[in-house]
């Protein structure tokens, strides 16, 4: 039995997964917690990762690794290979100033032109200009700018511990395209964009092709035994869709903390309307991505209300009829990204002393969920991107309620993968390419939702509930986005 591991580094913990090369199937794997903090210190990610190693039970049978994680969190190098600063992740706040001042000194339009990207706060651009803004010396003694998977490959390579070469500095097309100053359209960097936003020149890593190794483990670093290909890697929702085997046509929904749907297109779009960001994927093709803020929390907030379990909300909702005799749920708790609503808060509507009951507020906050979600398919569809099956994942993708009005919302076929750690499945996968040259090919076995009868009442209530608040309407039609292109 040959043995790939594929390790995700992601924003809470790192984890490392040893897996059959021929068949996909998880052997061992091991876990290990990040800070809480928004603001981190690199070397706790290699801290983590070599304790998730350990915990695995060390790799000394493996025959090839790479790393997939957390997307557009810069990792600052000086001129010898050092970290110069703790760096500020993806979902830290400080950086709102500096997506502002971008979006203002070269137009929101330029960026989404450019990269394809509507620039947000989380993307790399804005953090290298908060160091810039905030953080000025550091800057000045920053001579390279990777993300947290570049760094990780780089140190897997021998480099970092005392410094290292930068030129060996490699990373993949979806961790570039996150940047917010690399194109889908000529698949390179807009070194413009990067010096503007940092006001200086940097070394960035040099971008590999799918099926490029990085380089080779080196010596020294603890359960990891030096000579072992490394996958070219990739972010963490390229290596979800590699390992889902996600197709054209095919669109996956992840509803976790926040939700969010992508799907596999062959070329890179440019949503002027500013909610779908064109991502690069992890097989050559591009993978465009919408978000919503609010998402699983919302189940949260249901049971927190209601003082019941997650069980016991599912049951309650699904006693009642849909579209709960009216009451409306528009799950706006943290403000908003898709609609673009930063300073909105959830609505309860057209409660009425009839209407106001424990199963109707349980469906409502279901209903409200989806409903957020099922806008993000329309994003896709208005830049032509078709959904003919959705697969749904995330942890709210257990609930029995969910699974049974998600398909009254949507008329098309709804699938529930098995469960699985899909983000280290798939720089597993890549792992196997480094090793092969080839992606193995490994069967993913998915549940088939029942067809539920069609429920048009739930949208066209959540459509209304949103023009009563003077919230604009889902998403522009494929002319609207057209013409605004």
């Amino acid at each position: 039995m040959m043995l790939v591991a594929g390790i995700d580094s992601s924003t809470q913990s790192c984890k490392v997964s040893v897996r059959d090369l021929t068949t996909g199937v998880q052997l061992r794997e091991g876990k290990a917690s990040h800070p809480p903090e928004t603001i981190v210190d690199p070397e706790a990610w290699w801290s983590a990762l070599l304790l998730a190693v350990k915990r695995a039970g060390g790799l000394d049978d493996v025959a090839a690794i790479s790393v997939s994680g957390q997307q557009h969190t810069p990792v600052f190098l000086d001129a010898a290979g050092s970290v110069v600063c703790p760096s500020p992740l993806w979902n830290d706040l400080g950086s709102h100033a500096s997506m502002v001042a971008l979006n203002q000194e070269l137009g929101r339009d330029e960026w989404i032109r450019r990269t394809g990207l509507p620039l947000t706060l989380s993307d790399t651009a804005p953090k290298v200009r908060w160091l810039r803004d905030q953080h000025p010396l550091d800057a000045k003694r920053t001579a390279a700018v990777a993300i947290v998977h570049d760094w990780i490959t780089w140190r897997l390579m021998g480099h970092g511990s005392n410094g290292g070469d930068l030129d060996a500095l490699v990373t993949d097309r979806s961790e570039a395209s996150g940047t917010g100053y690399w194109s889908g359209d000529t698949g390179e960097y807009c070194l413009d964009l990067f010096e503007h936003a940092f006001g200086q020149s940097a070394l960035l890593p040099r971008v590999l092709g799918p099926l490029d190794r990085a380089g080779v483990t080196g010596p020294g670093i603890p359960g990891i035994p030096a000579g072992l290909p490394i996958g070219v890697g990739s972010g963490d929702n390229a290596a979800a869709a590699l390992a889902l085997g996600l197709s054209e046509r095919e669109t996956v929904l992840s509803i976790g903390t926040s939700g969010v749907v992508y799907t596999r297109a062959a070329r890179p779009v440019h949503d002027f309307a500013g909610y779908v960001c064109s991502y690069a994927d992890a097989t050559g093709d591009h993978l465009p991505i919408v978000a919503t803020l609010n998402a699983a929390r919302n189940l949260d907030a249901g049971v927190a209300l209601l003082g019941c379990d997650y069980d016991e909300l599912s049951n309650l909702a699904l006693q009642a009829e849909a579209g709960a005799q009216g009451l409306t749920l528009l799950p706006y708790f943290e403000g908003e990204r898709t609609p673009d609503l930063p300073n909105a808060r959830a609505s309860l509507l057209s409660a009425s002393l009839t209407n106001l009951t424990r199963a109707n507020f349980a469906r409502a906050v279901i209903e409200g969920t989806l409903a957020s979600q099922v806008a993000m398919l329309d994003a896709l569809r208005s830049m032509g991107l078709e959904t003919e099956r959705l697969l749904l994942i995330g942890g709210a993708a257990q609930s029995p309620a969910v699974r049974q009005i998600l398909p009254q919302m949507v008329d098309f076929p709804v699938a529930i993968p098995i469960s699985d750690e899909y983000v280290t499945k798939g720089a597993a996968m890549q792992a196997g390419g480094a090793l092969t040259g080839a992606f193995p090919t490994w069967e993913v076995e998915v549940e088939e939702l029942p067809v539920q009868a069609q429920q048009p009442n739930i949208l066209e209530q959540h459509a209304a509930a949103k023009a009563a608040m003077g919230y604009p309407p889902t998403m522009p039609t494929v002319s609207e986005a057209a013409d605004a292109a």
